[in-house]
């Protein structure tokens, strides 16, 4: 891993943005704070300002970090975003910000985009945290794994993994609901954007050892079966104009768990919390395995929508 400067003060450069997703003015304020004043006023996505409201000003920040250089294809963009969130420096190109900042935090949730916006940091050899979906093809996710393989710090996750409504069910902790036997989750807006939040949510339940996807529905309304080793079951959706909130439901042979999720705010900065201490350690959140497990499923519900619905083994 590159050489952090200074631990205590690391620098970051953000990269935004695109269509429905406000990550760049909310993860910069968890960042930097924000104008107290214009943010309630003028983001363009009202949810942002609703949970930041939420937080104590006073002790918001993330120790030892600060988003300094902001990027996004609009400049417009990029000038408000900086003023909202606090950013003091905005860059007409992406390569700018070399030289200049410790690690870039991509926050575009277009996976087939990751690797040519990545690309620049990448040959300078910057510490990234890509946004989920870290892609959304076979080709781009052996190009990642390669840079794993070859020591190149990367991080990529959904914030939903986070979550602290759902990680009390972690890691085998659902002895009580008994033998599972099926977990429902979904999402609105696009499979590819954001079906890895109801994946990544449900990923560390289960544990590794997914069999199959089959995806049994459309672009707009996307049915996921996804079989596991253990023997539950997963039905996923990617319903586009699904009403929310959509609770995780946990079905067991002896109890049932319904969860419903609403601290955007902690499980965006614990996200990027992890993403600090591995810029400060090395130490990885999680296992890379995972992320590449993940993406098979994504991918896979993809292929098998295309394909009419056809299984496709993990």
């Amino acid at each position: 891993m590159q050489h952090i400067s200074d631990p205590n003060h690391i620098r970051l450069g953000m990269i935004g943005m695109t269509e429905g997703n406000g990550h760049p003015y909310s993860w910069s304020a968890m960042f930097n704070k924000f104008d107290r004043e214009r943010m309630p006023k003028e983001c363009p996505f009202p949810v942002i300002p609703v949970y930041l409201a939420r937080e104590d000003y006073d002790t918001m920040g993330i120790p030892g970090a600060k988003v300094e250089y902001i990027y996004c294809n609009d400049r417009r963009n990029a000038e408000h975003v900086a003023a909202l969130s606090l950013v003091p420096n905005v860059v007409d190109r992406p390569e700018e910000m070399i030289g200049k900042v410790d690690a870039v935090i991509i926050a575009t949730d277009i996976g087939s985009e990751h690797i040519e916006r990545a690309r620049p940091f990448i040959q300078a050899g910057l510490p990234l945290f890509i946004d989920k979906p870290l892609c959304d093809n076979r080709a781009d996710l052996e190009y990642f794994t390669g840079l794993f393989e070859s020591g190149y710090p990367l991080l990529s996750s959904s914030s939903l993994r986070y979550c602290k409504e759902i990680r009390p069910y972690y890691h085998g902790a659902t002895r009580e609901l008994g033998e599972l036997r099926l977990i429902q989750y979904g999402m609105p807006k696009k499979w590819e954007t954001y079906g890895i939040h109801t994946l990544e949510a449900v990923y560390p339940i289960v544990g590794p050892g997914f069999y199959s996807v089959r995806n049994t529905g459309s672009a707009r309304r996307n049915i996921v079966h996804i079989k596991h080793k253990s023997g539950v079951d997963l039905l996923l959706t990617g319903i586009y104009d699904q009403a929310g909130p959509i609770p995780l439901i946990i079905t067991g042979n002896s109890q049932n768990a319904v969860i419903y999720t609403h601290d955007s705010y902690n499980s965006f900065r614990d996200q990027l919390v992890a993403f600090i201490h591995f810029l400060r350690t090395g130490e990885r959140p999680f296992p890379w395995q995972e992320t590449v497990e993940l993406m098979k499923l994504l991918i896979g519900g993809i292929e098998s929508r295309e394909q009419g619905g056809k299984e496709i083994l993990i």
